[in-house]
């Protein structure tokens, strides 16, 4: 380091707040203590460790009367020499009260917005002094002192992190509000430098609390804001799981930084999308646990952003059963949530669902279990009827050559749709009712069924997408009316091809059929043995054994949740888990076809042995 200056450029232009003198005698000491390591330097330093403090106190209101860091520098150009020296010294940093006085002057030096050289190079040098003083550096001081001390390195590095936190958090306690002189500097520029000097601290389990208290420090002044570098290191680590945070922080986190909220969404889609085995117990375990649909529930703002991006991904996919089924248990979950800030909140369902149309809005957002189960058919028949009068609008906008018309149109109905998915409990509760509908008052459940999965009308096909439902619905029907036993062949047969998308021809979802057979296997009069049969012999030829289970999985969770409309809930768990058991079976028969065989030829080659011994006998 180079030796200090004249005196007089320690000298203030004006108003003088500082012993002049005396600042002259503290430099020279924090030069003399710099260059000796000795037991007579640490004597000299600890002995004027008071008067160190009471000093750095005078200098810390000095800095906070300037009005800009360009104007404290240039009434003290060896401003920053003088506390870098200060810095370095363990034996000045290892007393509490001056260390924190250090970190408050060079926080007090931080520009939020620097507006020169001179700022900007105080900036670069007070973040390196800050990362300095919390990293593991080789020091000879320091190494002298924990020497000296018996401190393990480690043990006096972690300490000076936890009471460098600690400072730090109570440094943020101060806001705009306690300022009493308007030509002061605003203690909110405090926030901005305490979350630079976090930047390198951000992966430490130790600095979690100060990191918590600013990202929920309360907005005051447009100077609170958090250092850009801070959020994109949180981010960060925080999505490579290198960072554990509270519960509000995380919503904060988000609330700060748009980019962080889209990497949890689009990491939770990834995760939940390409993740083979999960159940719908599983998944809604995963999105609880995400935090997203409880941040959704706290800032409606968050609900919109994550809504956007299923949104995007849903036009791009629409016809992804996963997807929709993400969609629909955020969804559930999120008015969970909601329900439980019932009376914290006056956001009303319409700031969350702005594009949504209003008149479906709260019948298609009410879920079954809280509507009497007797009004269900008529609820269903209101909202199938509310969506066709939209799909033909649509239509007969197509049909005017209007194309502003047709767009607003053709937005409406996506909508519509997408409102469908984000509800679609009541999707699966008209599949259920259609097991005892009859011929005359199935049409407008079959509608709604083949418009969640046909939305678009491309090529004009929904008319016949809706006949083939019926030809569906019409097989299902028959065949669990049939008593004999065992099943002819050729009645399951017969649904083979509208479970398998035909070439060149526009095919009914198997998804529609799907749902229409699991909900007729455990919901219809046939006897349990009758549907496990029919069940069986149908998704053994399709090759659909894991989507029939997915949706058994699906039919469960409804009727734990009250969903469901059943008057004999016992009876139709049985039935539930004896179908689940079967399509297990079938699942393990498929995966190790080679290993099964062989135990089936051996358990038949025991048993014939063991029949001729007895019949010999």
């Amino acid at each position: 380091m180079s030796q200090p200056q004249p005196l007089i450029q320690l000298q203030l232009v004006a108003e003088p707040l500082l012993n002049v003198q005396e600042m002259q005698f503290w430099l020279d000491k924090a030069v003399t203590w710099g260059q000796a390591d000795s037991s007579d330097t640490q004597k000299d330093t600890c002995l004027h460790l008071s008067r160190l403090r009471d000093f750095l106190q005078q200098l810390l209101t000095h800095i906070n009367n300037m009005s800009s860091t360009t104007e404290t520098m240039t009434r003290l150009p060896l401003l920053g020499q003088f506390l870098g020296r200060l810095c370095w010294n363990p034996y000045v940093t290892a007393d509490a009260t001056g260390r924190r006085l250090l970190f408050q002057c060079l926080w007090g030096l931080y520009s939020e917005h620097p507006g020169n050289a001179v700022e900007r190079k105080a900036n670069q040098w007070i973040r390196k002094v800050l990362c300095q003083l919390a990293t593991e550096e080789d020091d000879a001081a320091a190494q002298a002192l924990m020497k000296q001390m018996g401190v393990p390195p480690k043990e006096y590095h972690l300490k000076v992190l936890r009471k460098m936190v600690e400072l730090l958090q109570k440094n943020i306690g101060k806001s705009c509000r306690s300022l009493g002189d308007i030509n002061q500097r605003c203690p909110c520029d405090n926030i901005l430098a305490t979350s630079v000097a976090c930047v390198p601290l951000v992966t430490y389990p130790e600095a979690a609390p100060l990191i918590g208290a600013l990202l929920q420090q309360p907005v005051t002044c447009v100077r609170a804001a958090l250092s850009e570098d801070f959020l994109d290191a949180l981010s960060s680590a925080y999505s490579s799981q290198c960072l554990c945070l509270e519960e509000q922080a995380v919503v904060s986190l988000w609330c700060h930084n748009l980019s962080s909220l889209e990497k949890a969404v689009l990491s939770l889609l990834e995760c939940v999308l390409t993740k083979t085995g999960s159940t719908p117990q599983k998944l809604k375990q995963q999105l609880a646990q995400s935090l997203l649909p409880k941040a959704s529930a706290q800032h409606w703002t968050i609900f919109l952003i994550v809504n956007d991006i299923f949104r995007s991904i849903l036009k791009q996919a629409e016809g992804n059963e996963s997807v929709k089924c993400v969609i629909q248990t955020f969804t559930n979950c999120f008015l969970q949530e909601r329900a439980l800030l019932q009376h914290q909140t006056s956001v009303s369902l319409k700031a969350f669902f702005p594009q949504s149309p209003q008149s479906l809005l709260v019948p298609l957002l009410t879920r079954p279990s809280e509507m009497p189960q007797d009004v269900w058919r008529h609820h269903l028949n209101w909202l199938s009827g509310s969506l066709q009068r939209l799909t033909e609008e649509e239509e007969d906008g197509d049909g005017d050559g209007d194309s502003s018309s047709s767009t607003r149109g053709h937005h409406k109905l996506f909508e519509s749709w997408f409102l469908l998915v984000q509800c679609a409990h009541w999707v699966q509760v008209a599949v259920q009712l259609l097991v005892t509908s009859g011929p005359e008052d199935r049409g407008p459940l079959l509608w709604l069924l083949t418009f969640y999965h046909h939305p678009t009308n491309r090529g004009h096909h929904r008319a016949l997408q809706l006949v083939r439902a019926k030809d569906a619905w019409h097989h299902l029907h028959s065949l669990f009316l049939v008593s004999a036993r065992p099943l002819p062949v050729s009645l399951p047969q017969s649904l083979v091809p509208l479970l398998s998308p035909q070439p060149q021809q526009p095919s009914l979802s198997p998804y529609v059929t799907l749902k229409l057979l699991v909900n007729f296997a455990v919901f219809s009069h046939q006897s349990l043995s009758g549907s496990t049969e029919i069940l069986q012999a149908v998704v053994e030829r399709s090759g659909l054994v894991d989507e029939a289970a997915c949706v058994l999985r699906s039919l469960e969770l409804r009727l734990t949740e009250g969903s469901c409309l059943s008057s004999d809930a016992n009876r139709v768990h049985l039935r539930i888990k004896a179908l689940q058991d079967t399509l297990t079976h079938m699942h393990a028969a498929s995966r190790y076809p080679t290993e099964n065989q062989t135990h089936t030829h051996t358990h038949t080659h025991t048993h014939t042995h063991t029949h001729t011994r007895t019949t010999q006998q």
